[in-house]
């Protein structure tokens, strides 16, 4: 992760802005009044905080990320508001010392062996004889090939140095191997495979790069029954998540994330189609994990199976499968560790159990639609904690009403909000057949006169309805691809402007990109052109500070082969940047529309109107922009 990356990870772009100005929910983002224009009428600034961006909808008609709300509004550069905003982040901000370069490289080595490992696992699983017993056994599980096959699982064949020679064939060292964490050492020296006879399930990180593998047991008599790679440079089971690579795109659509405990719960999972499924891989889910999740939905369900959330467990803060799978331990359910976590995070954290004895894939197997239904019941963690240990007891006993309030009342005083405290208060008191002063008197709060918060207070993260922001990441690759055919060739400005104006389209400008890193490459592209000492992409690598450097070699290696043909070129990258336009003007019609809707239900005409021009206006250019992409469309249908 780049150090731009990581500072965006770290900060929430809601708090950042809520420093300074006032927000309030809209839908599933937050509005306020502009801080960079006079305009205290129609709350026309908006912050999306799922793509970690924000636009005024007013006269500024200006958006961008983090970055670029802190350079307009402190009127800093870009290195300015990067070593601001990396002290807030707590993320130091240095150059790359010859050590990190070469671990670079190494890492990157890493990688590709542990690709080339998936291959080798799954040439066994599916293309040995000694892999037709784990197949079966998948298969006898209810995968379909396609889905194993998809998910890249293999089989480590039974003997001890099968990987180790196969490898060391392939060119690389013992040192490598266990460094990749294939192999582990002999106290009497030397190497053996660390996968023996075992289902493999490659473990990806979050943008699909390889990391580790897990591994099941096919002999029962085996030990441990789950055996996942050791601690390395790559692989860090607190910060990763299985399935997240592939789960993306369905938790951001879904705005919901299921955390089940196992690699073969999430598979089951999105082969029956509910994709928004990952697993912590049986560890204890960390607060690492749970914001790395907080990128893409606040939304959360726990899949627990009975014993992890009944009333076996001991309920005192957040364990969601067991404490590691190489080791046979008891599942411990923390709701505690959980209410904590929601509370950090501004999250919406909820608990389903299962039915007896099953697991999500046997539910699913069974019928999807009860699978289906098990997630639309799931409840918040104070209610769940409530309800299961009431369960089975005889709440007419005064020492068991006694008991069971002693354990849920503390969770309810952990509950940040005045409302949702309130409200549980009132539940148990139903629960317990009681009074609800008694249940406030030993909460020790009073009730309050108007329940609320204070003016000025922070925005609550409570989902409601609205319209959904853009997803961000199929906007990135368009960006990044844009942004490197124009830092090879910057001389394609000329024709990209001529072209737009040809459909009355504004020219290309730093705001067409939406990221901040990438709106300061374009301005020294532009600046390029305007000078003559030294060629255009030396002026601008030259012109770059070093994180922005790490960056700007990423879009130069990830454009290194560009069509040979000009024209091609300058068609696809019109295509592209008509994309990027035509993709945010529906962003900001969908949001026009919520707001006019909004201020006709509160009897705002004229905010309503002026909504509605607004409205007008960018459906006209977006008509011009498919009539654009039309004719390049239309000439790369003749083309083939």
């Amino acid at each position: 992760m780049s150090t731009i990356d990581e500072i965006k990870s770290r900060l929430d772009i809601v708090d950042l802005v809520s420093e300074t100005v006032t927000l309030r929910h809209s839908g599933k983002n937050y509005t306020g009044f502009c801080p960079f224009h006079a305009n205290t009428r129609t709350p026309a600034f908006v912050v999306f905080p799922e793509s970690g961006t924000w636009r005024c909808f007013g006269q500024c008609n200006e958006g961008g990320d983090i970055f670029r709300f802190v350079m307009k509004k402190e009127g800093w550069d870009f290195t300015e508001a990067l070593r601001y905003l990396a002290e807030k982040a707590g993320v130091q901000v240095r150059p790359q010392t010859a050590q990190e370069v070469e671990a670079g490289e190494e890492h990157a080595r890493l990688r590709g062996l542990l690709e080339e490992a998936v291959t080798f696992y799954r040439h066994n699983l599916f293309q040995t004889p000694a892999g037709k017993p784990a197949l079966d056994y998948l298969n006898q599980r209810g995968l379909k090939n396609e889905t194993i096959e998809a998910f890249g699982l293999g089989y480590a064949p039974h003997a001890w140095e099968t990987a180790l020679s196969y490898f060391k064939g392939k060119g690389y060292s013992e040192a490598e191997l266990s460094d990749a964490g294939l192999v582990t050492s002999r106290e009497s020296g030397g190497y053996y495979d660390r996968f023996r006879h075992r289902i493999l399930f490659p473990i990806r990180d979050e943008r699909g790069r390889m990391a580790g593998f897990g591994a099941r047991i096919l002999n029962p008599e085996d030990v441990p029954k789950f055996l996942n790679s050791p601690q390395t440079a790559l692989f860090d089971k607190g910060h990763l998540l299985y399935g997240l690579d592939r789960a993306r795109r369905e938790i951001r659509n879904a705005d919901q994330v299921v955390i089940v405990e196992g690699y073969l719960d999430v598979i089951a999972l999105h082969q029956a189609g509910f994709g928004n499924a990952v697993s912590p891989m049986g560890t204890a889910l960390t607060e690492h994990q749970l914001r790395l999740l907080k990128r893409f939905t606040r939304r959360m369900v726990l899949a627990l199976d009975p014993d992890a959330a009944g009333d076996k467990a001991t309920l005192r803060g957040l364990q969601v499968a067991r404490q590691a799978l190489d080791h046979e331990t008891e599942a411990v359910f923390d709701a505690r560790g959980l209410l904590g976590h929601e509370s950090r995070l501004q999250a919406d954290i909820r608990v389903t159990t299962l039915p007896p004895g099953m697991d999500p894939d046997d539910v699913v197997l069974r019928d999807p639609q009860e699978w289906q239904h098990i997630l639309e019941n799931a409840r918040p963690v104070v209610i769940h904690v409530m309800e299961t240990l009431a369960a089975g007891r005889d709440l007419d006993d005064p020492k068991v009403k006694s008991d069971l309030a002693a354990q849920v009342l503390p969770l309810i005083r952990d509950v940040p909000d005045a409302i949702e405290r309130e409200t549980y208060r009132q539940r148990l008191a139903r629960l317990l057949k009681v009074d609800e002063s008694v249940i406030r008197e030993e909460s020790g709060e009073r009730r309050p006169a108007r329940p609320g918060r204070p003016t000025g207070a922070r925005p609550s993260r409570t989902h409601t309805t609205g319209p959904a922001p853009a997803a961000s990441e199929g906007r990135t690759a368009v960006e990044i691809h844009c942004m490197g055919v124009l830092m090879r060739r910057p001389d394609l400005l000329y024709r990209v402007d001529r072209a737009m104006q040809e459909f009355s389209l504004p020219r290309l400008t730093r705001n067409d990109f939406e990221r901040t890193e990438y709106q300061t490459i374009f301005d020294l592209v532009q600046k390029s052109l305007e000078q003559d000492f030294c060629e255009p992409l030396a002026y601008v690598l030259n012109g770059l500070s070093l994180p922005l450097m790490e960056m700007a070699d990423d879009l130069l290696v990830r454009t290194q082969k560009l069509d040979p043909n000009d024209e091609r070129v300058l068609e696809d990258l019109q295509r592209a940047l008509l994309g990027l336009r035509r993709r945010e003007l529906r962003r900001i019609i969908d949001h026009l529309r919520y707001l006019m809707e909004e201020a006709q239900q509160q009897g705002d005409l004229a905010a309503a109107k002026e909504y509605d021009d607004q409205m007008m206006l960018n459906t006209e250019a977006l008509k011009r922009i498919d009539r654009a992409l039309g004719r390049y469309t239309s000439r790369l249908a003749a083309a083939h």
